[in-house]
């Protein structure tokens, strides 16, 4: 389920920008469009991951790692736009941290006005985490291109991102906040 906190409706901003694109001048709809927004999804936001083995209570963490910040520019061309989508994600070691390499993974789904994905992909966030380098951050940045028959048919995008949880963490995750 996305967040629906940080949902901002584009159609506005789209109506407005080809309102005026039609009123003289040269004036184009790229100076006016509004980018999709990126969405953080539900129980996607941060991750605690343990060590291998059985343990589970704060002895066995090797990670926790969120998603800080995300946010989007866009440029817009001949029948796409290209969206740049930055994304900060934090990651703390925790005291079974190995001090190998932690890779975290993100996910980054385009919806369309419909509410279909149309695009998507996993990614990974590398971090070397030890007791003597505890915390680290990651400026992610990714390049979407979504193409579009008229330019109203962007009013409804958005871009779901988040970390992305085994089920065994999204429980974890659950259960630490209350759900």
């Amino acid at each position: 389920m996305i967040d629906g906190r940080h949902t901002i409706l584009a159609s506005a901003a789209v109506v407005l920008a080809l309102a005026l694109g039609g009123c003289g001048g040269s004036s184009s709809p790229s100076q006016s469009m509004a980018c999709p927004p990126p969405l953080t999804v539900q129980d996607a936001g941060r991750i605690t991951h343990f060590k291998a083995g059985p343990g589970r209570d704060p002895r066995d963490v090797a990670y926790e790692a969120a998603l800080v910040n995300s946010s989007t520019s866009c440029q817009l061309g001949r029948n796409v736009l290209d969206v740049t989508l930055v994304m900060i994600v934090a990651a703390a070691a925790g005291p079974s941290a190995s001090g190998g390499q932690s890779r975290i993974p993100y996910f980054v789904r385009v919806i369309d006005g419909s509410g279909r994905v149309v695009q998507g992909q996993d990614f990974t966030a590398d971090f070397k985490l030890s007791a003597a380098n505890p915390r680290g951050e990651s400026r992610e940045e990714l390049s979407l291109t979504i193409p579009f028959g008229q330019l109203s048919d962007l009013g409804g995008y958005r871009i779901a991102v988040g970390l992305k949880p085994t089920p065994e963490e999204l429980n974890y995750n659950r259960r630490a906040a209350g759900r």
